[in-house]
């Protein structure tokens, strides 16, 4: 499908609106360091959920879940757990309170609150620097490729080719119409900071909110005049030991990407994801730009409800959208073009099939909308990258003292080196995919360890931080070479294991943190755990504190959380398939859960 004029011109009217974005909000970010990283503590809670909710609906991100849902029905539901996607829950109940009352820019800087400023904590801070800029290139890199790839798509490139004054080759037209989406990302970025990034992701959200509506409805009109031709089990969400999907008597080739994937034996499969998952979750964010939303709300309490409100945001439009596409896909298979080099490739099944279904009009609003959706996650991702080189390294170590001019420079030097440094990855891409995607499965291991251990336990210090990043980082980097071909999700307790000696005997080896810096960290943060011994001095020192007596609570609360989620993302797949009785089971939960919620946590957030 080539785009209309029509298509054209939604695009285009898009991309200029961010220009604008970006030159309005120029001066509001060039105030101060707080304005321009986190929006001056000033936007409300709704727009950052619905900013943060909007980052998260990302192409490739979207490509993979149209994909699940399409080879494994409502079982494709639990599978996002890997992520965990249910950490949101964890933010919402507890972790998002204890990180803004923290009151700092980015999450290198909360380590002095927790670790103070000695040798420990500045060899945290270093390896959290670090961690965070790593991770960043990469989400940048291959945001910047996946984007051109995208595109590529839809604008091929004898249409263009006549009015570019030089020539590219064919392996390379990506990679330029990923250089082209990235400077609009860019621009907006670099002159508005964080609050342009908000008000660039609310045009986002509601041109996605519009495409997924007339697609499920589309999808919705089609299963009404059409029979939904799928395997035993394909309509449930409930499993036993084995997956039990057998797709040979209608699509056979979906038989084996079921098998390299690698999800056959389910059980085990969901178990070690709850393990890993719950694990992820209670560690809190990773530095990226979900926990920059969180350091940019206006108290804890907005910060809790920034976080709860990306579940209800995001789930219900973005799965509605996604359900439409699998079964549209599903029913008009043999329409679509999902041959790569040869052979059949799955994940082209959302291209396709937005090639394949979306009528003229629609199609430059969708695709609008998705290329939003990828500026909006590298804009994010780029702010964060930009608050830890400017606020953990240069106003850190370089220049403490520096105006906001001086400021206002280095944000701009910062953010367009690492944008080079990104692009110059994408050009490696099919070289280093694997390296790189090896890279942040890597980093995200070897965080959970010691992010856990820094909220629940007063011993903990940080030479046991940074041994245990360490200890996970290096076991997780090598683990694709020594147990090649096995998922990773397995070696995962293995990884744990390591990380956790490392932080074990970092802490040890050490003396503890400064007790007035725990006595701090603990009247101001009132995080639950092993806390017994500085519980005991703050409460000897100001008889009137009372330490955090939630723990049941919360934990009942997550538990319930997590279902209310589930239920948010079943809904839409259901409403699609036109299953009216399990629809309205689902509404119930949901409802259920969102009363409980609204006794057990809402009407208890702290004012």
């Amino acid at each position: 499908m080539r785009l209309s004029t029509l298509d054209l011109s939604l695009i285009i009217l898009y991309l200029c609106s961010t220009v604008v974005i970006g030159l309005v909000l120029k001066k509001r970010a060039q105030r101060s360091k707080k304005d321009y990283l986190l929006g001056g503590n000033s936007m409300p809670w709704y727009m950052l959920g619905l900013s943060n909710a909007s980052g998260m609906f990302d192409i490739s991100g979207t490509m993979w879940l149209v994909t699940l849902l399409f080879v494994y029905g409502l079982k494709s539901a639990w599978i996002p757990w890997l992520w965990p996607v249910f950490n949101q829950i964890f933010l919402m109940i507890f972790l998002s309170i204890w990180l803004r009352r923290s009151n700092v820019t980015t999450g290198a800087e909360w380590i002095s609150t927790r670790f103070g400023i000695k040798k420990g904590a500045q060899l945290s801070h270093t390896v959290v620097v670090i961690f965070a800029i790593i991770m960043g290139l990469g989400y940048l890199a291959y945001g910047f490729i996946g984007i051109g790839k995208f595109v590529e798509i839809f604008i091929p490139w004898e249409i263009v080719s006549p009015y570019i004054p030089f020539d590219i080759s064919a392996e390379y037209v990506p990679h330029f119409y990923g250089i082209i989406f990235t400077c609009f990302a860019v621009f907006y970025s670099l002159l508005g900071g964080m609050m342009s990034i908000v008000w660039a992701d609310l045009i986002q959200y509601i041109l996605m909110t519009v495409s997924a509506i007339v697609i499920g409805i589309i999808a919705m009109n089609a299963v009404s005049a059409n029979p939904l031709l799928v395997p035993d089990g394909w309509m449930t969400p409930f499993f036993g030991m084995h997956l039990d999907l057998d797709w040979s008597n209608l699509i056979s080739e979906v038989n084996g990407k079921i098998a390299s994937d690698g999800y056959n034996l389910f059980t085990i499969f969901f178990m070690m994801m709850i393990f890993k998952g719950v694990l992820v979750s209670l560690a809190g964010p990773a530095p990226n730009y979900d926990m920059q939303k969180i350091l940019s709300t206006k108290s804890p309490r907005e910060a809790a409800l920034m976080s709860g409100s990306v579940s209800l945001i995001l789930m219900p439009v973005r799965y509605f959208m996604i359900a439409g596409f699998g079964v549209l896909a599903i029913i008009y298979y043999d329409r679509l073009d999902l041959l790569v080099g040869g052979q059949i490739d799955f994940e082209q099944i959302l291209p396709s099939a937005i090639n394949e279904f979306v009528p003229v009009g629609l199609l430059g609003l969708l695709l609008a909308g998705l290329l939003a959706a990828f500026m909006s996650t590298f804009a994010g991702t780029l702010n964060a990258v930009q608050a830890y080189i400017v606020n953990d390294i240069y106003l850190k170590h370089i220049n403490p003292e520096a105006d906001n001019i001086k400021i206002k420079s280095i944000n701009y030097i910062a953010g367009l080196s690492m944008v080079l440094i990104s692009i110059l990855l994408g050009f490696y891409a099919k070289d280093v995919n694997d390296l790189l995607q090896w890279i942040v499965s890597g980093l995200y291991g070897s965080y959970v360890a010691a992010n856990i251990l820094k909220w629940y336990w007063w011993r903990f210090n940080g030479h046991g931080f940074f041994w245990g990043m360490v200890g996970g980082l290096l076991p997780a980097l090598s683990f694709r070479f020594i147990f090649d071909g096995v998922l990773d999700l397995y070696t995962f307790p293995l990884m744990l294991l390591l990380a956790m000696i490392g932080c074990i005997i970092g802490t040890f080896v050490a003396p503890p943190v400064d007790e007035k810096v725990l006595k701090d960290f603990y009247k101001n943060v009132k995080p639950w755990g092993f806390w017994g011994p500085i519980k005991e001095k703050v409460m000897a020192e100001d008889p009137s504190f009372r330490p955090n007596p939630d723990f049941k609570r919360d934990v009942f609360n997550v538990f319930i959380g997590v279902i209310w989620q589930t239920a948010l993302v079943i809904f839409p797949i259901y409403l699609v398939l036109l299953q009216t009785t399990p629809t309205l089971i689902v509404l119930a939960v949901a409802g259920i859960c969102t009363y409980i919620l609204k006794k057990t946590w809402f009407d208890r957030l702290p004012a």
